[in-house]
This record gives C-alpha cells, sequence and structure tokens, in this order.
C-alpha cells in the first residue's frame, strides 16, 4: 500500500537513495561501532513493551495494593476498545489544531486546513477513492448522508440495504430516509455463513433498480463480506451505485473497496484514534471514486484543497468546497447537520501517520490472529459459532441457550461482553457478540474462557 500520502511507507528508501547512504547506521558512522548497539540489550521483560504493553505494566503495579486489573472489555456492537497511543492526544491538542469546528476563515488557519488536507489524501488511499471529505459527525450519518447523495445523483428514489447491517445504524438510515419519501429494501443474510444472501440481493436490486446498494464488511455478526466484487457488478448491472461501510482500521489488511469496485466508502474513526468517549464523539467518513465527477458537486461537508498565492511563490491549503445550507441558498445545500467533527479527523490522521502501512497491516494482523485464537478457546469451552462458515474479524457471534445468564455471570466478575443480538434480531435470541482487539493478551483470552467453561460446566 505504499503511497506518498502514507508516510512510514517508501519514503525511507527515497530519502537514503537522495542522501547517498545504504543502511540507516551510516548516519551514525561518527560513532565507533564498537559503541553501537546492534540487537535490543537482554534486560527487563526480554524484548522491547509496547507503549500499550507497558501502559498495562505500570497499571498493574500502581493498582497492586488497591485491586485486581480488570481486563479489557470484550464489548463489541460496531464500537470497540482499540489503543489510542499517547501522541495522538498531544499533537491533537496542539493550539493550531485543538478545534472541532470548520476554519470559517482557512487562509488564516493554515495549521488545521493542512492537517484535514492530510486526513483526506491519507483516508482517501486507505479506501482507494479519490475524494474523502473532511469528516462528517459518525458513521450512521455519514451512510444517511450517502444515501441521500445518491438518491440526488441517480434520481431514484429507494435504497438496499443488508440486514446484517449495524441495526442502530439502519435505523439512522430510516430517520433520514422514510421522513423525504425513501424508500429501504432489507435484503436477509445467509444463515451458515452469516453474509449476505446474494440471490435474495440479486432478486432485491434487479426488481427495484435502486439508488445504491449498501454492504458493511465486516458487518454487524463481525463477518467479512467475501464477495464484495460480485456484490458490486449486481448493483452496477442496473445502474445503481455501490457503497461500502467499512471500519478504517481493517484496511491494512482487507483489499481497498474502491479498488474493487465501489463507488461510495463509508466509515467511522472511533477505532483509528478517536477512542470510546463514552460513546462518542468521532469523525464519520464519506468518501467517492468519482472519474467523472457526477457525484462531487453532491458530496456533503467540506473539502479542502491548496493552491497557489497570488504571487505564485508559495502554496496555501483553502476549502475548495463548502455545501451547507450556510453558505449556499438553503434550498440547495446537500446537508444540513451544520458541523463537522474536525479534531476527531485530525486524530485519524495523526493515528495513520505514526503506523503507516506497515503498522496498520500488523495491527489488522493482530487483531485477526486474536480472533481466531478467541474463537478456538471459546468453542472448546462450550459456546457454539453462531456462523459456522464465516469468515470472522474482530467480533464472533457466539450461541448458548442460557448466553443473556453467561453475560450477567461474567460481569459479575469485571468482565464485559456483548451486546446480545436478540436485542436486534428475534431468530438470534440465543447469540451474543464477543469482540477482541489489539488491547487483548493471550491471556486475557485464556482467562475468558476459562470462566466461561467452569459457568457451563456449574450451570449443564
Amino acid at each position: 500500500m505504499p503511497h506518498p500520502w502514507i508516510p512510514n511507507s517508501y519514503v525511507k528508501s527515497e530519502l537514503m537513495k537522495e542522501l547517498g547512504i545504504s543502511s540507516i547506521l551510516e548516519l551514525f558512522r561518527d560513532i565507533p561501532r564498537e559503541l553501537l548497539l546492534m540487537e535490543y540489550p537482554r534486560v527487563g521483560y526480554g524484548s522491547p513493551l509496547t507503549e500499550y504493553q507497558l501502559t498495562r505494566v505500570f497499571s498493574e503495579l500502581m493498582k497492586k495494593n488497591t485491586y485486581s486489573y480488570k481486563l479489557p472489555p470484550f464489548l463489541g456492537g460496531g464500537v470497540c476498545f482499540h489503543y489510542v497511543p499517547s501522541v495522538v492526544r498531544h499533537i491533537a491538542g496542539r493550539s493550531e489544531l485543538y478545534t472541532a469546528y470548520t476554519p470559517y476563515q482557512p487562509e488564516v488557519a493554515q495549521g488545521i486546513t493542512q492537517a484535514l488536507f492530510e486526513y483526506q489524501s491519507l483516508v482517501a488511499d486507505l479506501y482507494g477513492v479519490d475524494v474523502v471529505n473532511a469528516s462528517l459527525y459518525n458513521g450512521s450519518t455519514a451512510l444517511a448522508e450517502a444515501i441521500r447523495m445518491a438518491v440526488r445523483v441517480t434520481g431514484r428514489r429507494n435504497i438496499v440495504l443488508p440486514r446484517s447491517l449495524h441495526p442502530e445504524i439502519v435505523e439512522v438510515a430510516r430517520t433520514w430516509s422514510e421522513p423525504v419519501g425513501i424508500s429501504i429494501h432489507l435484503v436477509d443474510y445467509d444463515s451458515e455463513t452469516g453474509r449476505v444472501d446474494l440471490s435474495k440481493l440479486e432478486d432485491c436490486v434487479r426488481k427495484n433498480k435502486p439508488a445504491a446498494v449498501f454492504i458493511q464488511t465486516p458487518n454487524f455478526f463481525g463477518i467479512v463480506e467475501v464477495e464484495l466484487r460480485k456484490i458490486f457488478e449486481i448493483a452496477h448491472e442496473v445502474g445503481s451505485l455501490a457503497a461500502v461501510y467499512e471500519d478504517p482500521i481493517f484496511t491494512g489488511i482487507l483489499e481497498a473497496p474502491g479498488r474493487l469496485g465501489a463507488d461510495i466508502v463509508i466509515g467511522d474513526t472511533s477505532s483509528i484514534g478517536s477512542g470510546l468517549n463514552f460513546g462518542g464523539p468521532s469523525a464519520g467518513i464519506l468518501g467517492i471514486r468519482d472519474p467523472e465527477e457526477k457525484l462531487l458537486r453532491q458530496l456533503p461537508g467540506r473539502l479542502i484543497g491548496y493552491t497557489k498565492t497570488v504571487s505564485g511563490e508559495d502554496w496555501g491549503y483553502v476549502m475548495v468546497l463548502q455545501t451547507r445550507e450556510q453558505h449556499i441558498r438553503r434550498e440547495r445545500a446537500t446537508s444540513n447537520i451544520t458541523t463537522n467533527s474536525a479534531l476527531e479527523a485530525i486524530k485519524a490522521a495523526v493515528y495513520l501517520t505514526l503506523l503507516g502501512s506497515e503498522g496498520l497491516r500488523k495491527l489488522g494482523e493482530a487483531i485477526a490472529g486474536r480472533t481466531e485464537f478467541l474463537v478456538e478457546k471459546l468453542v472448546d469451552a462450550g459456546l457454539e459459532l453462531t456462523f459456522s462458515r464465516g469468515t470472522h474479524l474482530r467480533e464472533v457471534l457466539f450461541k448458548h441457550s442460557k448466553m443473556a445468564e453467561l453475560r450477567s455471570f461474567l460481569k459479575e466478575q469485571g468482565i464485559y461482553i456483548g451486546p446480545l443480538a436478540g436485542r436486534f434480531y428475534s431468530e438470534l435470541s440465543d447469540c451474543g457478540l464477543v469482540c477482541v482487539t489489539e488491547t487483548h493478551s493471550k491471556q486475557d483470552i485464556e482467562t475468558l474462557s476459562n470462566l466461561v467453561r467452569e459457568f457451563l460446566q456449574v450451570r449443564a
């Protein structure tokens, strides 16, 4: 995924080439070689600790005489516990960046304007699209905005959504669509894989010829939709737009949806720098693959660009598009939300810059590995996979007749899983989600599985 907008990719090798060096060590050739450390010192824990591991070690030490360290939450349901490096908040807290609002005078707010430009560029490359706006409120309102954008562009007034899309996002979509006469058609999921039922999707799309076909991957059940290209083809065959809701934290290991053929991409920055924040705020991602610029003028929010000064000697960052009702005639506005989440977008830019393409890949692999281990341990403990043929990532839906009791038992131990799927799907009343991220260690997952086994043996 190397690209100029992704730091820590091939930029390092290009700089070394320009400096005429073949190794970073050549920058320190004035230091006698025998004084240089050629490998990590074998001290302390035997190998360097990550910032998060170090934080946990100190937390355990500080709390040793009061109460035991509680495990990171296994709660999921679309918003999961990811670690936010301390540098993210430190940089985003600088005075030239520390605002959640739009720079009304971008010419004198070059710090935040450039940061938003970098955010747009980073995220557009991650999703494989041409343009990403300078953030919306959150993922759910970004999807709702995408629905109205698709309707304006195509002139059609119906939308296809999968039932496996996060149910609360579906409710936001209904709130934004039905009052203005936009119909929503829901397509069921396959009972074995947890993925959208392709045959039912194809029938629905051909029958209704919607403005857009939406898909979420991984979906609410934590299942990866492996047939995205086919879904996009189904949409395009009838002139519909293809839209994907995807968590940006997985763009390091999943193929960019824009490169698979998606016209619209949607996401939320909660996993890449915003944190949980008691449910908010985060920033909504909305991007487009738009070679003919049919979508560009209908894209809600703001776009930041850069241009030369009058003298032609310097570059400056400007707001090139702001299609909100405060700036143009109200009836021509593409959005009436009237604000964005600039600070959360900047946090996302800092986070992505810190990790780089390689770090994002390793993070995705770490989550995928933990997901596989979680499945192995909890199935061995006595739970059943709801979707035995699905590809799970980060969140897994497990089944057991005493799932609600198990959740209460774990809560008493200070361990949190959930939510229960029956809250949203009547046919999944005995199922519950368990979420695992880079914050969970092997020991954390084993502790959870041991408690699950203990509970099931007692209640057998």
